[in-house]
């Protein structure tokens, strides 16, 4: 059930009260941090806001004129990004890839061309850097593309050889992926052959064997001559994916690269996809990395949109972050700062279209607002600081950047043209070029939502305190402190 009127606040110990939306009582519009002006005042030199962007490449700005979002594109929006407040930008996938999303890599030491020239890439960084932006780049070492040249010679072996040991012996890269005489789920029939292969999500992504010393070595490789061109480090796709079934083999892959990256850069970030519930994703942490996605607070179903819809009681968000940052804390040094909350990603539908009624756009800004209050380094989707839409397909998820409503725009251009095969749908909220002045917007409440954060680093980093005999299902009173 929806909250009977009242207010949902949060307060801090840094004097804030938020008091972020108001449901029922003929009361539509939100009432929190754009009508508080977290802008007041300064921000310390050097403070950081501990949030990060991600940019899904193909779909954010394009700088070429095909309509396809590129690095050039992006290298335009910086002041964009900057002014937003963000301090890292997580980029999808941009190595060479046969797809438009590129999660399938084809060439690992290459920029896609469709994105632009390695140039263009070390360009990007350098001049985020200047701006105090970090950069991290998607690592994908669950699987390659089928076009990929190490799987194509493994073929190429197996089918000539006369068993899969004698096509081991022949070729290295057999070994680098996971050939089978029999099916099982997952695996995959290699065509004119009696054998298999492991391909966990598509046919053309077939699993790598991070057991295999060989591939581990190509892997550090890699990283390294991404960390020399500039990156702060890396998001782990499909992490749970390594060896299908074994967290315990999970954790210990995930040791290993987590090593390796900070023997080559100690203060490189790694943050980490393990799409399950916090039971089996927290021991994930044991690997040393920075961060892990928190999924529990995500997507449709997670925390955040049920608290901002009215579905759960206002302190269940008090109660169950509780319960999840002293669940944290029980792996030893893992603490709250090391948290990576997020509301949406490129796999999830848009916020936008979780809430309905004269209230949604209340309750889409208040969920921004609770998934931004969260500690540890948070991370934003591009878009949902404008309340894009989309839903259904995963190219609806991926829809261009809504930088404005009329793509002959002079004054912003770069609107690209989304994915192929992408529904046609308007969007729910008007784009940045009306939304940029208007107070109550949606992206001026995100906007002065994350630079709150850099004023205030209480908020990242304090540690947090539920108030449980103050909070009902109206409130919810926390404290960082």
């Amino acid at each position: 059930m929806r909250h009977p009127g009242g207010l949902f606040s949060i307060i801090l110990s840094a004097s804030l009260l938020l008091s972020a939306c108001s449901f029922g009582s003929g009361v539509s519009e939100a009432r929190g941090i754009t009508q508080m002006d977290a802008l007041n005042g300064s921000v310390e030199p050097g403070a950081t806001s501990n949030a990060a962007y991600e940019i899904f490449v193909g779909s954010f700005c394009d700088s070429d004129g095909d309509g396809i979002g590129d690095i050039n594109g992006i290298r335009s929006r910086l002041s964009y990004i900057s002014g937003m407040g963000f301090d890292m930008i997580w980029l999808t996938p941009v190595c060479k890839s046969p797809t438009y999303h590129k999660y399938d890599v084809e060439d690992y030491c290459e920029v896609d061309p469709q994105f632009g020239t390695m140039q263009d890439f070390e360009t990007l960084v350098s001049e985020c850097h200047d701006l105090g932006i970090s950069v991290i780049t998607d690592f994908v070492m669950n699987h390659t593309s089928s076009s990929n040249e190490w799987f194509i010679e493994a073929c190429d072996a197996v089918r000539s050889s006369s068993s899969l040991d004698e096509a081991r012996e022949e070729c290295p890269f057999v070994d680098y992926y996971k050939f089978s005489d029999e099916s099982a789920g997952g695996f995959v029939n290699l065509s004119g052959t009696d054998y298999f292969y492991e391909a966990q999500f598509w046919s053309e992504m077939p699993d790598l064997n991070l057991n295999n010393p060989a591939v581990r070595s190509e892997l550090e490789d890699i990283a390294s001559f991404w960390l020399d061109r500039g990156v702060d480090g890396f998001r782990l796709d499909a992490t749970t994916y390594y060896v299908s079934g074994s967290d315990s083999s999970n954790i210990e892959i995930l040791t290993w690269f987590n090593d390796y990256v900070k023997s080559v850069l100690p203060e490189a970030y790694i943050v980490c996809e393990a799409w399950t519930d916090s039971a089996s994703y927290l021991p994930y942490y044991q690997s040393g990395v920075d961060g892990v996605f928190n999924f529990d607070f995500s997507g449709k179903s997670g925390v955040t949109a049920r608290v901002a819809g009215g579905l759960s009681p206002a302190s269940s968000y008090g109660s169950f972050t509780e319960d999840y940052y002293s669940r944290m804390s029980s792996l030893g040094s893992v603490t709250s700062d090391l948290d990576a909350p997020f509301y949406t990603n490129h796999d999830m539908g848009r916020s936008a279209g979780y809430f309905a009624g004269d209230d949604a756009m209340s309750m889409t800004k208040l969920a921004g607002a609770l998934n931004l209050l969260m500690s540890g380094r948070v991370f934003v989707y591009y878009g949902e600081e404008l309340g894009m839409k989309g839903s259904g397909k995963d190219e609806n998820f991926r829809a261009p950047m809504y930088w404005c409503s009329d793509a002959s725009s002079s004054l912003y251009p770069g609107m690209c043209d989304g994915p192929s095969g992408m529904d046609a749908f308007e969007m729910k909220y008007p784009s940045f070029e009306e939304q940029e002045e208007d107070p109550l917007s949606v992206y001026n409440y995100y906007r002065q939502a994350v630079l709150l954060r850099s004023r205030f680093p209480v908020i990242s980093s304090g540690e947090f305190v539920f108030y449980d005999d103050l909070s009902d299902d109206c409130i919810c009173v926390i404290e960082k402190v």
